[in-house]
């Protein structure tokens, strides 16, 4: 027997044995009796996922054939591995808060020895997520975001002044990254107490990084689902999730912001100031953080702070220029809130009700994290049924298609503002409502978030009619490959100054 002749036996024999196991795998679900799609070699049911139609509308699909049957949750498979869609509110409800005990891992892949930024709050699990999210609670408490609010006004009136120049030259712009530009300036300065200057240089470095981060991934989406289900693997292979620059950048960032801070005691009482002294107390090891921690932590608070407040503030501008009567509402809100308070004030923000339901209304139809992901931790016996959800099982929670539910939203399609006001939200389940997750792993920094859309949204209404124009798109496109629910490419909209 030649070479070429045992190399083909052998490969012949791989993918032999790869197929029956992927065939093996995806009896899974048949063999319980668990309504499921059926899957197709190699991609089970998410062909096209991450490279042509975006991970959330590859899984709405799925949900909206089987919902309709009254199931509590559905079965798929991403690639050979089963995992569990949940259709059910009141099951959902259990995951999340009744039985969090069984449900609160993600099953991200991190690497806190040879990566160790990707060890951060979001993805870290078990004992470890549970002492940190407590110590970084007291960061986001209603009065520390008091506290912060006048730096993030002063970004929005250079966010305001920016705006007005580039409309000098050019009255159609693209958002996006503007507002990116402006949510990193927003993140610099509350977490690390930098100026970015990205409003003045869209290349300054925070913005470059921040930029490259979700623009050029060290892995795609589906390499992502890969690495999730071989975790341990990863870790013995060493294999990175963040790119070597992007560490090196904001670890040499925090280095320089701690040193600095410690050798001058500087004490500003922002994100940062909170991780130093939680580096610093006394007490047993157990109770500090590392530099690393506060690298990880700083930096996924950067990522999530700049991107999901961006990414929303955009789809709610497109939308208010689609929609110009509720537009020309929120601006009026927004004026007689000037007329009353004077100047924009932390009381004032929280007196524009109508501003609060227009962004909650955008971050109905486009959560930002569109599926939450869970982990079963021991086996489950799904309440009501003989069904039972196995120990290591995914769970997908499905929230962009819970709220786009004609059930739950009738007319879901439709931009409407009105469905949260006092008396809708009422009438509502909670759990139609998920954008920043629920229960006690829900998003930490979520009011931060609120805030910081708040107030640029009341800065460009106070100060510019948003419409569209001849670069503008409609519909908007789903970026498959991105990360969070983003618009492909850039969102052009026509901004006129408002005189005052």
């Amino acid at each position: 027997m030649d070479f070429l002749s045992g190399l083909a036996i052998v490969l012949i024999s791989i993918v032999t044995i790869v197929y029956g196991y992927f065939k093996y795998s995806f009896g899974y679900w048949k063999s319980r009796n668990i309504p499921h799609e059926e899957p197709s070699f190699p991609y089970g049911n998410i062909k096209g996922f991450g490279t042509t139609i975006h991970s959330s509308l590859c899984i709405k699909r799925i949900y909206d054939k089987f919902k309709p049957t009254g199931a509590i949750f559905c079965g798929a498979y991403f690639f050979a591995r089963p995992v569990a869609i949940i259709l059910n509110l009141n099951f959902l409800k259990n995951i999340l808060v009744k039985d969090f005990a069984n449900f609160n891992e993600r099953g991200f892949f991190y690497n806190e020895e040879d990566d160790p930024i990707s060890a951060h709050l979001f993805a870290m699990d078990g004992d470890k997520w549970k002492e940190l999210r407590a110590k970084l609670t007291p960061t986001f408490t209603s009065g520390k975001m008091k506290f912060m609010f006048p730096t993030v006004v002063e970004v929005g009136k250079r966010f305001k002044d920016c705006l007005i120049d580039v409309v000098k030259e050019n009255d159609e712009l693209e958002i996006k990254e503007l507002l990116a530009r402006f949510t990193t300036d927003v993140i610099g300065t509350c977490a690390f107490g930098i100026e970015c200057n990205s409003l003045k240089d869209p290349n300054a470095e925070f913005r470059k990084y921040g930029r490259e981060v979700f623009g050029k991934p060290r892995h795609s989406p589906l390499a992502g689902v890969f690495l999730g289900g071989f975790k341990g693997t990863a870790r013995k292979l060493h294999i990175k999730n963040i790119r070597d620059d992007v560490s090196e950048f904001f670890m040499k960032v925090v280095r320089d912001t701690v040193d600095y801070r410690e050798k001058n005691n500087v004490n500003r009482n922002d994100f940062m100031d909170i991780l130093i002294k939680l580096k610093n107390q006394k007490g047993n090891d157990k109770d500090k953080i590392t530099l690393n921690e506060i690298a990880a932590q700083a930096f996924v608070f950067f990522l999530a702070g700049f991107e999901t407040s961006s990414t929303t503030l955009t789809f709610c501008l497109y939308e208010l220029a689609m929609n110009a009567e509720i537009q020309v509402k929120a601006r009026q809100v927004i004026q007689e809130a000037y007329e009353k308070h004077g100047k924009f004030i932390y009381e004032m923000m929280l007196d524009m009700p109508y501003v609060d339901q227009v962004l909650q209304e955008t971050l109905r139809k486009y959560p930002p994290l569109a599926n939450l992901n869970r982990y079963t931790k021991n086996t489950y016996k799904v309440p009501g049924t003989d069904d039972v959800i196995e120990k290591g099982t995914p769970i997908i929670i499905p929230a962009l298609s819970i709220q786009r539910d004609p059930e739950y939203y009738p007319d879901a399609e439709k931009f409407d503002p009105d469905r949260f006001n006092s008396e809708a939200v009422k009438q509502r389940d909670a759990m139609t409502w998920l954008p920043f997750g629920e229960g006690p792993r829900n998003c930490i920094g979520l009011r931060f978030g609120m805030m910081q859309a708040r107030i640029g949204l009341v800065t460009i209404l106070n100060n510019f009619e948003v419409s569209f124009g001849p670069k503008s798109t409609v519909p908007l496109v789903i970026d498959a490959k991105s990360a969070f629910l983003s618009p492909e490419g850039g969102v052009y909209l026509k901004f006129k100054p408002i005189q005052s």
